[in-house]
């Protein structure tokens, strides 16, 4: 009986994953009235409780243990809390972005309780405490109106953090990208540092007069990334790079600004390659992975076994074999997800993904000030180019840079952190939604305040 429950309930998860993922674009088509888009905002409540009832019921039956009935009844009450309360405290939200961000969330909490219900439950005490602390960062980005002006503050804020952990830093995973707190509690100060980043070039671009303005901002950009590389901690270097080039390029709108800084990024690539032993095992890897498969190769052949084994269907959730892979709960968690609930909802989650991309963009594109602008575009490109460099390593279309996937790997630092970037950018949404601004002050008042009018 158990078993016919979990193939019929593999079947139904995908169906309420897609219907999400289908409902996600939905708002984006056409002129709809307010209304229209509450409806489905709504809806997607009910798809997002649904689809964790049916995943906790298969993981009760399974297990029999009466702590994962209550770790799901907790879930609940902390998503009753965000998805009902949060748009009635700050009433200009964006509940996309809301709706979004607990969808993910709840795979993350499913996949891990099947992985490890300790690392879980861990994982969820961390969220809950982040969206605690974050809870005020909308109402903040949206009354501090001096942030723009603290361009140098941020600059040499973010590289000091990075040059205390190169030098008093220990090291994970072949980088030197952590402090150690505790022996069993790890903190990554470029989680912060990326954040910081983004306040740094959006401030300093956005008073760019000059060439040689432009040029200084490039130069500390090349510093932090500099410092990145010599803690080979090369997942973060890349995403600071494509952070940077695309915030450069949305600031002057010069293609030759682009190709030039491309070209420099291939040739440090390559300089990389030749200088550095990790950066060319990481290739081989990427390159012939089966040829090595009893060293360097091992994860990510396992990865693909892993994604191969589950089919477009999956085997049916705790069917499958993802801790075979090394690191599972983290930087390969997509490869669990797609082997237990299959490649059709890994396909529905980069698709959820691509959807809070889109809303960020779409934000980016409202709001006036131009210091605004760089800074909610910054912030979609550092969420959705770490997506990519998760997905793009666990699926070997990349060679494997060790960036988690945003709100569902396990990571305390990454998920707090995550979850304060999309605090600032529902204070972005809400000055959109409420003030014409510019960099130096409010000009108006507008009336617009429903969630992005589809």
């Amino acid at each position: 009986m158990v078993s016919l429950i979990t193939i019929v309930s593999k079947y139904l998860i995908l169906i309420l994953c897609f219907v999400y993922t289908l409902s996600s674009f939905t708002v984006f088509l056409g002129n709809k009235s307010h209304q229209r888009v509450n409806e489905i905002l709504d809806n997607q409540v009910w798809y997002l409780f649904t689809f964790h009832f049916v995943c906790y019921f298969v993981l009760f039956i399974q297990t029999w243990n009466l702590n994962v009935l209550f770790f799901f009844a907790a879930q609940i009450i902390f998503f009753e809390l965000i998805m009902l309360l949060y748009p009635r405290i700050y009433k200009r939200c964006s509940r996309k972005m809301l709706n979004n961000m607990c969808f993910l969330l709840g795979i993350g909490f499913i996949i891990l309780t099947r992985l490890s219900f300790d690392l879980a439950v861990k994982q969820f005490m961390i969220v809950a405490a982040s969206f605690l602390i974050t809870a005020l960062i909308p109402l903040c980005i949206e009354k501090m109106t001096f942030l723009n002006k603290l361009g140098w503050v941020y600059a040499i804020g973010g590289l000091l953090i990075l040059v205390f952990v190169l030098f008093f830093g220990t090291s994970k995973n072949g980088s030197t990208n952590w402090i150690k707190i505790t022996e069993s509690f790890y903190f990554q100060p470029s989680e912060i540092v990326k954040i910081v980043f983004v306040f740094f070039v959006a401030s300093m671009l956005s008073k760019a007069k000059e060439f040689k303005d432009l040029v200084k901002i490039t130069v500390i950009a090349a510093l932090y990334v500099v410092v990145l590389v010599v803690e080979r901690d090369l997942g973060a270097a890349l995403l600071f790079f494509m952070i940077y080039m695309m915030m450069l390029y949305a600031a002057t709108a010069k293609m030759t600004y682009l190709l030039a800084g491309f070209g420099a990024g291939s040739v440090a690539s390559v300089l990389a390659y030749f200088i550095f032993n990790h950066v060319r095992e990481r290739v081989m890897a990427w390159q012939d992975p089966f040829s090595i498969i009893e060293g360097k190769g091992y994860q990510i052949c396992q990865s693909l076994f892993a994604i191969g084994t589950g089919g477009w269907f999956g085997l049916g959730l705790n069917q499958g074999r993802p801790t075979d892979v090394p690191v599972y709960e983290s930087d390969f968690i997509f490869s669990g997800i797609c082997e237990e609930f299959g490649v059709l909802f890994g396909l529905c989650v980069i698709l959820i993904c691509s959807s809070m991309f889109l809303s960020i963009m779409q934000i980016s594109t409202r709001i006036q000030g131009l210091f605004y602008k760089l800074l909610c575009l910054g912030f979609g490109v550092c969420y959705f180019f770490q997506v990519f460099l998760n997905i793009g390593g666990v699926t070997k279309f990349i060679p494997s840079t060790g960036v988690t996937l945003p709100l569902v790997s396990y990571g305390g630092t990454s998920v707090a952190c995550t979850m304060l970037m999309f605090g600032i950018i529902q204070g972005l949404y809400m000055i959109s939604n409420r003030k014409e601004v510019k960099d130096d002050g409010i000009l108006e008042e507008k009336e617009e305040t429903a969630d992005d009018k589809g």
